[in-house]
Formats: C-alpha cells, structure tokens, sequence
C-alpha cells in the first residue's frame, strides 16, 4: 500500500502546528500565572520533577519507534496479520514498562532532597507532588498508549493533533482556574493526569473506529523479536543521548544553583524548544511518508529528497534562529523583568544550540526511516557520555554558560559530525558526507551574515520597549529572508523546493 505521501504530510503539518500553537500560547500564560501568583521556585519545581521522569521515561527505550518502524513495510504490503502481532507485542511490553518505571520512580523519593539546591516551598509535600507527577508518567503504559502507533505508521498525526488541540485546552482552562481560584499547585497537577488519561481513551476510540482491522491479536516469530529488540538497543542508547542532552540540564542547574536558576533557564529553553517543537511538526509530518519512500522508493530519489529537506529546513531554522537572537532579550524583558534575565553570552549560546539542534532533524528522520538504530548506537552513546562529563565539569567551572555549552558542544561536534558520517556509510553509501558537511557549513555562514545585518539594524532602533519589539518582529521577518533569497535563488535546491511548495499548494486548492 503506497501512502498519499505528500496529501498526508500537509494534513499533518497543518494540524501539528495548530496544536503548536496551542501548547506554545497556553504553557506561555501558564508560566507567567504560576510565577505571579505561586513564585518562581514552584516553577523551578515542574521543571526538576518533569526532567527527572523524562529520565525515567528511559525505560520506554525507544521500543515505540521500533514498532512504527516494523510497520512501514507490513502496512505497505498489507499484511494486516504481521500489524496486529507487532501491536499485540507492543500492548504486553508495554504494560512491563509501566511497572518498571513506577517501581523505580518510587525508589528515587528518598533522594529527591539531594537534587534541589537551597530551599523550596514549605507549603508542598515534595512526595506527595512526585508522586503525582509520577502517576501522570507512568498511567498511560497501562491504558492504550500503543494504539497511537497505527496512526502514526499511516500517517495520520493529525487526528492526534485533533485531539490533543481540544483536551489540552480544557486542561490549560482548567489550570489557569486553579491557579488564579484556588491558587493550588495539587489541582494544577491533577489536570496533567485527568488529560493525560482522556487523551489516550480517545486516541484509542479513534483508532479502532478508523482501522477497526488492527487488534491485538496473534504471534511475533523469534526473529521479528529479535529484529525489534536489535532495533531497541540502538533506539535506547539514542534516547539516553536525547534524556542527557534536555533533562539532565535542568538536574544539574537544580543541584548547582537552585530552583530559582532553573526556573529562569526554563523560560529560556521554553521558548526556544517552542520554536524547535513547531519545526519538528514539519519532520515528525514527514516521517511515516520518509519510511514509506524508503521501502518503495531508490536511493537516488530518496537522496534528492534529502538535499531538498535539508534546505528548506535550513531556511526555515535559520530564520528562527535570527528571530530568537534579536528578539529573545526585549521579549523576556517585557514578559518577565529584568530580574529574570540571563546575560547576553547565555542567549548566543542558546541561539546556537537550537540552531545544531534542529539542523540534525531532517537526518535523524533519514537515520530512522532506514532503521539504522543499532548502527547509530556509538554516536549516540559518546554524546551522550560527553554532554554528562561537560555538564558536570562545566557547569561547575562556569555555572549556567557551561550547561549550555556542555549540550552544544557534545550537539556539534559528535551528533551532527559523527551521525551524518553514519547515516551516509550505511545507507546514501555511493554519496559524499564531506559534501553534505560543506552545504551545512554554507547554510550556517549566511545565517551569521543574515544575523549580523539584522542585529545592525535593529540595533539602532531607540523607542519604548513594546513598540521596539514590534519594530524587530517586522524587521525580523523581511531582512532575513531578502538575504536568504538572494544567497539561494539560484540554486538547484531553492528551485526543488519551489516545485516542491507548488505541488502543496496545488494539492491544498484540491483539498479546498
């Protein structure tokens, strides 16, 4: 069965980013509520105990996008016996997982002093609010989480992101009463688990009325378990680098300099994973129609298609990166004083890990598309060993500047370097990574150019704050793409990515 690739994909897109959107506006207002009525260290607080079950959530070990990824070729060929197996497999481990990460969740709260820097809110029950946050980690194991995963090995994000748009904005209402009502930091938790437990029912509902054929029924042979748990244990090394890489920041930053600290690197990192989030819409939109090119498609096209991917990405990153640079100190220093900013260096820093970061996405999705998991397992566990080493070296040497350096370097130097150089020996094996490594270095170096004019001229801009961030929002959005245009009209990739973006359109008038 070939998937409508590129209708699915704009579909996808479409109601991804809405619910972007949706989880950018309203953690947003959320943020700025608990800090006005409950303090920073509450916030400082969410930030340690959902870093800390997201290192929990280690024990998933990749074992979901193992399964999508065995669906791709079944789905295609429909082998509708093969899918309900591999759900069935997914239901039981599934289930083990959620016991696991509860025992061992429940093992750490003798030790969750020893993460917190200082004081914290005497008001709480540190065991009472972990284990809250605890239950919202480990419930949706025991539920139907598994179900998600037809949907999205058919490419059909968008009747998740459906539901996530409506529930979540209950869930947020809900919070905000709480928080402005009762001012209750429990019931602000609560919401967290009531959405959390609708949202998979629902899913659940949705999938089986959609692809009533899939149940949970029948046998694995050995060796697609075998192929699985291989498949596994490059997807848990690579989870481990994504948990060192986000988490263990914001663990470190609690133990060095205290929730206050946190809670102002996470409004940082807040706004910048936003931005990442809404591009990953695009690649996570992408990803099942990538498998399926993958299992259908040549090498050579699927090379093309890489090139085009990557440029458009480029562009899209850059651009985001030159906002985020001009923008982020007025922007924080509007919404939440000059008491809570952070040095410029620290937003250069930052600037430059969102860059890295998501210029490795359009690969990571080629990587796992190709099912190179176990292949990618040395890469992946070097950062994330350094970015640990770094964390804990440089953060005490240099405090917040050396966390974040820590993740950019261990980001640059191993996971873009060393996984390009994978992803082209075991699978774009007749084409070049240095040439590929030269197109990434042509992208940054017009990005700092783009950077630089536009800083130059917004620098000059003297008004009141909130008219200055109005007047670099306009700027942001013309300069930068006037040199982006005028670096790449001409090239082989900006032209593919024109007929690429006509093909959309024409495809959205259909739709229409």
């Amino acid at each position: 069965m070939k998937l409508e690739r590129t209708k699915n994909s704009i579909r996808n897109i479409i109601w991804g980013v809405l619910n972007k959107i949706v989880t950018l506006i309203f953690p947003f207002l959320l943020r700025t509520i608990l800090i006005k009525t409950l303090g920073s260290d509450y916030l400082g607080l969410n930030s340690l105990f959902t870093s800390i079950l997201t290192v929990l959530n280690l024990a998933e070990l990749g074992f979901s996008s193992a399964v999508v990824y065995n669906m791709y070729n079944p789905i295609a060929k429909n082998d509708i016996d093969t899918v309900c197996a591999l759900m069935s497999y997914y239901k039981k481990v599934y289930h083990i997982i959620g016991i696991l990460i509860t025992i061992i969740g429940c093992s750490l709260i003798p030790f969750l002093s020893y993460l917190i820097k200082g004081s914290y809110p005497k008001s709480l029950n540190i065991i009472v609010l972990y284990l809250l946050f605890l239950t919202n980690t480990s419930i949706s194991y025991f539920l139907f989480a598994y179900k998600t995963s037809i949907l999205t090995a058919y490419q059909r994000e968008d009747i998740i992101s459906k539901i996530n748009i409506v529930l979540k904005i209950i869930m947020y209402c809900f919070q905000i009463g709480t928080l402005l009502i009762w001012k209750n930091y429990y019931f602000y938790i609560l919401g967290m688990i009531i959405n959390t437990i609708l949202t998979n029912i629902i899913t659940a509902y949705y999938s089986n009325k959609i692809y009533p054929q899939y149940q949970c029924n029948g046998k694995l042979s050995e060796n697609a378990k075998q192929n699985i748990k291989t498949n596994i244990q490059g997807l848990m090394i690579g989870k481990v680098c994504m948990v060192s890489r986000n988490s263990f920041d914001s663990i470190f930053l609690s133990a060095f300099l205290g929730l206050q600290t946190v809670a102002i690197y996470g409004n940082y990192y807040y706004i910048m994973s936003a931005i990442a989030g809404i591009l990953t819409v695009l690649m996570a939109s992408l990803s099942a129609g990538i498998g399926n090119s993958i299992a259908l498609e040549s090498i050579e096209k699927n090379y093309q298609d890489l090139n085009k991917f990557v440029f458009i990405y480029a562009w899209i990153s850059g651009w985001c990166t030159v906002c985020l640079f001009i923008l982020y100190q007025p922007f924080m220093q509007l919404w939440m004083g000059n008491n809570m900013l952070f040095p410029m260096i620290d937003v250069i820093l930052i600037c430059l890990y969102f860059y890295s970061l998501t210029m490795g996405d359009v690969r990571s999705q080629y990587a796992s598309a190709a099912g190179l998991f176990w292949e990618n397992r040395k890469y992946v566990l070097a950062e994330s060993i350094t970015n640990i080493i770094l964390n804990y070296i440089l953060g005490k040497l240099f405090g917040v500047h050396g966390i974040i350096l820590a993740t950019l370097i261990s980001i640059l130097c191993i996971n873009f370097v060393w996984g390009s150089a994978t992803l082209f020996k075991y699978y774009f094996k007749s084409y070049s990574v240095i040439k590929f490594y030269i197109k990434h270095l042509k992208y940054f170096i017009i990005l700092i150019f783009a950077t630089i004019i536009t800083f130059f001229i917004t620098k000059n801009i003297h008004t009141k704050l909130i008219y200055k961030l109005i007047i670099d929002c306009v700027i942001c959005f013309i300069i930068p793409n006037i040199i982006f245009y005028l670096s790449y009209f001409s090239t082989q990739e900006f032209k593919d990515s024109i007929n690429l973006v006509k093909k959309a359109l024409k495809l959205l008038q259909k739709k229409g």
